[in-house]
This record gives C-alpha cells, sequence and structure tokens, in this order.
C-alpha cells in the first residue's frame, strides 16, 4: 500500500526492504544494520487524517448514517496578506527579541576570534552559534516599568569542545556573564546537521547511501544540498555501548542522522555516527 499526503507527504504502516535498513514511515523507525528507503514522505505532524489512502477511506466521523447535502456555500472569499507591523529596534518587558536586539546579542557575545581560538562545525574561525533567548529578568527587576532587556547567547566551539553561554545585557550593550561547560551536548544546529551529512556522504561508510539515492532518483548523491536532513546527538557510552571510535562521543561533538530525499523517500541512516569535532565516521553494531 502507498500513502501519500496532500502536499506529497504522508504516513504509513508498511514496511519496505532496501540496501540500508527499513524505511522511516511515519513514526514508525525500525533500526537495521544499514540505511533504506521508501516512496513515503512525511511532513512534520502529518497523521492519518491528512493522508490520502489508495483503496480505503480516511477521516470518518462515526456518524450514523448519511447526511443530507447542506446548500452550495460558494468560492471561499480571496484570501488577504497583511504586512506586518513595523518592528522597533528594541522590545520591551518580555517582548520577543527583535531582530535588531538578535543582531545585537550575537555581536557582542561572538566577538571576532583570533585565528586558532575558537572554531565553528567547519573549522572556520569563531565558535558554532546555536540559539539565542530572551533572558529573564533579575528578581530586584521584575517590578521596574522598564526592566533592562538581556539575552541568551550559546554556541559550541570546537576548538576545545565547548558548551558556552553568554548572558548579553542589550540594555548596556555589554557581557554580564559566561558560563562554559564540557561534556555538555545541546541539539545539533542545522549547519552542523549538514556537515554531518557532507561528512557521511564522502566516507566510506556512506556508499549505501549513496546507493539508495541513485535507485531513488537515478543521480549521484555529491552533497547535501539533495537531501534533507535532521541532527540528533548521540553521547557514546551514555547511551549504552560505544565501541570503537565511537568512545570519545559525548566528550566530542557527535551526531546521527534523519535523511530524506528532497522530495523523495526516507533513507535510513540512523545506524551510522558522525564525530563532528574528529570529522570521522563510525557505524554502531
Amino acid at each position: 500500500m502507498r500513502v501519500t499526503g496532500r502536499d506529497g507527504r504522508g504516513t504509513a504502516h508498511q514496511f519496505l526492504r532496501r540496501h540500508l535498513g527499513k524505511v522511516l514511515v511515519g513514526t514508525a523507525l525500525a533500526l537495521t544494520g544499514t540505511a533504506l528507503m521508501a516512496a513515503v514522505t512525511l511532513p512534520v505532524g502529518a497523521g492519518a487524517a491528512d493522508a490520502t489512502v489508495t483503496g480505503a477511506r480516511t477521516g470518518a466521523s462515526g456518524a450514523s448514517g448519511p447526511s443530507a447535502p447542506g446548500p452550495d456555500p460558494g468560492p471561499p472569499p480571496p484570501g488577504v496578506v497583511e504586512a506586518a507591523g513595523p518592528q522597533g529596534a528594541r522590545g520591551r518587558g518580555r517582548d520577543p527579541l527583535t531582530d535588531d536586539e538578535l543582531r545585537r546579542a550575537r555581536e557582542l557575545a561572538l566577538p571576532r576570534a583570533r585565528r586558532g581560538a575558537a572554531a565553528d562545525v567547519t573549522g572556520r574561525p569563531g565558535p558554532e552559534p546555536l540559539t539565542t533567548d530572551l533572558a529573564e529578568p533579575a528578581p530586584s527587576e521584575v517590578r521596574l516599568a522598564d526592566p533592562p532587556r538581556r539575552a541568551l547567547v550559546s554556541f559550541y566551539d570546537y576548538a576545545d569542545d565547548s558548551y558556552v553561554t553568554r548572558t548579553v545585557n542589550l540594555t548596556t550593550s555589554t557581557v554580564e556573564s559566561t558560563d562554559t561547560q564540557h561534556g555538555v551536548q545541546p541539539p545539533p544546529d542545522r549547519a552542523e546537521a549538514v556537515e554531518a551529512a557532507r561528512l557521511l556522504i564522502a566516507a566510506p561508510l556512506g556508499s549505501g547511501l549513496r546507493q539508495d539515492y541513485r535507485e531513488a532518483t537515478g543521480r549521484d548523491l555529491t552533497g547535501p544540498d539533495a537531501l534533507v536532513v535532521t541532527g540528533f546527538v548521540y553521547r557514546g557510552r551514555a547511551e549504552g555501548a560505544a565501541p570503537g571510535a565511537l568512545g570519545e562521543c559525548g566528550k566530542h561533538r557527535c551526531v546521527r542522522l534523519f535523511t530524506k530525499v528532497r522530495n523523495g523517500p526516507w533513507i535510513d541512516t540512523r545506524r551510522f555516527v558522525i564525530d563532528l569535532s574528529a570529522r570521522t565516521v563510525a557505524r554502531l553494531a
């Protein structure tokens, strides 16, 4: 049975075998030693009620009998897109950070680093930026009419495998505090997932991924732009056995991937672990 959603993505409960394992179908993701694909795609949050199922009905209401058709409501009115309101350079109170505040917070927290002092996921100077969030006011500031605006800026420094969070006071344009931790692995950002896919595609262990992509599309897989990838952290021994090259994961920045051909099938690559710190690829037993 094939299931396809309204936008070309859907859910299903069947498994097809391929070179790299079992297809990731909807929320059912089966483990195998290699990756595999199937012509089923899913949007985030899609459910059975969204799907068009060949040879079956969906979305039944459970009513006991046919209903009389109602009057034809006619075509819907044309949609109206309203322009976003003007955004100030500075928010107030618990307003979300404005674009200007986000930019200033990152500039203050991530100053231009001297060569070799910090590195991002690709090895370029400067740490890998992760998140920028509005900070809570201090207890003594809660009742102020216009409390200082602060941002929490986090990043990962590949030069020494450290997770750093800085508190930036946007009112005074100063960095108030810095917290540096090792062995802490927050979720990877998109740039890290893309770089992990690049390393996997180029590695000998990526041969099955490359072969499945060619079977799905008729083309060679030459880079991560042809895929939709989502990364999730692998913490090594904290998750159980971490054989051989995976022993440093947790201290190193290691990720696994959900991988999908753009506008095509899923390919199961979850058995592979990409060590972004060491830039190596290993496979779980």
